[in-house]
């Protein structure tokens, strides 16, 4: 009995899957990144017997935009198709006879008729079809549990300090990569595979990959309410950092849309306090200041308890043991902008050490050579010639890119970023 059995069941079983089926996909979800293909039948269909994993030979499959779909056999990738259309499997184990040569594909039927019956009438063969979803996978929200240590840079002022802060957004992703989703993560996962599954794992990286991110970020000389405004920055630096873990992942093209960080209320004021300093090593700034403070001490004056001639004379007092006073200030901040506004001495006068002034490569008195001017302009307008700014400490700006070697043109400000190759000076 369980010959025939077997044999009846063979038989009926490759008579059943000679139909060629339709496999499709409806619409993807956000959440599902990869889901098994279904075979549509309907009430007119005469297709209803045939056996679940079995993709007969010459049958359809329709593949949608934002998706791809890939063919496993036996366990083992055989195709792949990821433009849109209908795409036909003609390379499938299961003969038909409504595909090919009709003499060949009822001599290969019978054939799997008695491979089958080896198998005691079961099919003995697993065929699938996957869709990956290949849209953006949107609303992955992140947040920092943790505060994240940014490094406040400004170069004009030689201010460097380190402050923590916190935030929170949104990213997004994309597989990038369906075959090596399915090898590394979703290999034999059943029906579905959904971003849940992958969702902490992912979260934790991405966190982690925000530090070092924002690390490069503060190189730019960015404050921390200026984050926000470069997301483009930001995530270049977030796939540098996840391009490790997420591509062998076959996960990249993340964007982040990220919130203005929050700081401690210690870090605030301390950024507060930089701020207003930096704005005294203006002397024309620090005596309007000094000026509005000498309003208000004599406003307080005329209303002393003592007396106004009494409040006076401490006014006075206090002001002589200043030490400096506005018009002081206001002296050296016109001094100053003369010193900016006045014209360059010629740029091929020079005078050699004999004491003549030339104008040539030579010294027309001793033949001495032209010395090299080395000498550059800072950002606070003064003119150096040592590595560091004699007025404001600032570092002297690289001359050319240590990547692709571009020099900027002789008086031309340094950019932030080369304009060949992107590295930053």
């Amino acid at each position: 009995m369980g010959l025939i059995k077997a044999i009846t069941g063979a038989a009926g079983g490759v008579l059943a899957d000679q139909w060629k089926e339709f496999i499709y996909c409806d619409s993807l979800p956000n959440d599902i990144l990869m889901v098994k293909g279904q075979k549509r039948t309907s009430s007119r269909s005469s297709n209803t017997k045939g056996e679940e994993n079995i993709i007969s030979n010459g049958s359809g499959i329709a593949v949608a935009d934002g998706q791809c779909m890939i063919i496993v056999e036996q366990g083992k990738v055989v195709d792949f198709c990821a433009e849109p259309g209908q795409f036909t499997y003609d390379a499938s184990t299961e003969p038909s006879i409504f595909a090919g040569s009709l003499g060949e594909s009822i001599i290969e039927s019978f054939k799997q008729i008695g491979r089958r019956f080896t198998y005691g009438g079961d099919t003995g063969k697993d065929q699938r079809v996957y869709y990956f979803n290949t849209k953006e996978i949107l609303d992955n929200k992140f947040g920092t549990p943790t505060p994240i240590s940014f490094r406040v840079v400004d170069s004009r002022i030689n201010f460097d300090v380190d402050v923590s802060l916190r935030c929170n957004g949104t990213y997004t992703f994309r597989l990038t990569d369906p075959l090596k989703f399915y090898t590394n993560i979703a290999g034999n996962a059943g029906d579905s595979y959904s971003k849940d599954e992958l969702a902490v794992t992912m979260k934790t990286e991405f966190i982690s990959a925000l530090g070092p991110a924002l690390a490069k970020l503060s190189l730019l000389e960015l404050r921390p309410n200026q984050i926000p405004a470069h997301t483009n920055e930001l995530e270049k630096f977030l796939n540098e950092e996840l391009s490790g873990e997420w591509g062998a992942r076959g996960i990249g093209d993340v964007k982040v849309a990220i919130n203005p960080p929050t700081l401690t209320e210690e870090d605030q004021e301390m950024l507060k306090t930089a701020q207003k300093t930096a704005m005294y090593r203006d002397p024309t700034m620090a005596g309007a200041t000094l000026v509005g403070a000498q309003a208000d001490a004599m406003r307080a004056a005329a209303s002393n308890e003592a007396g106004a001639m009494t409040g006076f004379m401490g006014m006075g007092m206090a002001m002589n043991q200043g030490g400096v006073n506005a018009q002081n200030l206001f002296a050296m901040g016109q001094q100053q902008q003369a010193q900016q506004a006045a014209p360059t001495p010629a740029a091929d006068g020079w005078k050699c050490a004999c004491g003549a002034v030339n104008t040539g490569k030579f010294c027309a008195e001793c033949g001495a050579k032209k010395p090299e001017d080395n000498s550059w302009k800072c950002a606070c307008g003064a003119v150096c010639t040592g590595k560091f700014c004699p007025e404001c400490g600032a570092k002297k700006p690289a001359s050319k890119c240590d990547k692709c070697g571009w020099e900027p043109e002789a008086g031309a400000p340094t950019p932030k970023f080369c304009p060949e190759c992107g590295d930053p000076f």
